[in-house]
């Protein structure tokens, strides 16, 4: 009897749990806009259900592959914050934002969409930007947020901290206001690895 009872009460747990995971999903997805052309890309993504791991386009075949993780919190900084939708997107290694087309709207090929697991981790497989030869501007990755029953909006870009674009008076600056921002790589086993977390609210939010 009191094995039937456990077993009742583990089942009622974990159907619970299930629930408001799913609702916090549906959150997300429920707000996506129905103007394809005009809507953001972080809406783009054509799986049916995104999970906390991706691979950029043409991963496989690049020279200095990168993989990103790291952690989205809540704004006390401490909290986790599960099923938050994030986008990222860059240019290829020779500094090109790749344009590619479907149902008449351009979006970049370089890009990809993770939704971040109980834990708030995310993983982002891809390699490091190249630099146009006629910009001056640093080496980026693009991101896009969106939180549950909020709009999406731009964060400030990941930039790299080999970067010799990177100078004192920038590199002071930003480790001023996000210090986060600055991608440390670190190779291992012919791979860059790099850590990067997001404190949600506390991103400067980026408006065209």
């Amino acid at each position: 009897m009191k094995n039937t009872i456990s077993l009742i009460s583990l089942l009622i747990i974990i159907s619970l749990s299930y629930n408001t995971n799913a609702q916090d999903v549906n959150n997300v997805l429920n707000d996506i806009p129905q103007n394809y052309k005009k809507r953001s890309p972080i809406y783009d993504y054509s799986e049916k259900k995104l999970n906390s791991v991706d691979t950029i386009p043409d991963f496989a075949y690049r020279t200095s592959k990168l993989k990103i993780t790291g952690t989205i919190y809540e704004n006390d900084g401490k909290t986790p914050a599960k099923n938050i939708l994030l986008f990222i997107h860059q240019a290829n290694e020779n500094g090109n934002f790749e344009l590619k087309k479907h149902n008449k709207k351009r979006y970049v090929k370089h890009r990809g969409w993770v939704r971040t697991d109980e834990n708030g981790r995310y993983t982002f497989y891809t390699f490091i930007p190249g630099k146009y030869m006629f910009d001056n501007e640093l080496t980026q990755i693009l991101p896009i947020i969106k939180e549950p029953n909020k709009t999406e909006y731009k964060i400030e870009s990941f930039v790299f901290d080999n970067d010799p674009l990177l100078t004192k008076s920038c590199r002071s600056k930003i480790e001023q206001t996000n210090p986060n921002r600055i991608l440390k790589l670190d190779k291992k086993e012919g791979l860059f690895v790099a850590n990067r977390d997001i404190i949600l609210g506390k991103e400067l939010e980026i408006y065209e």
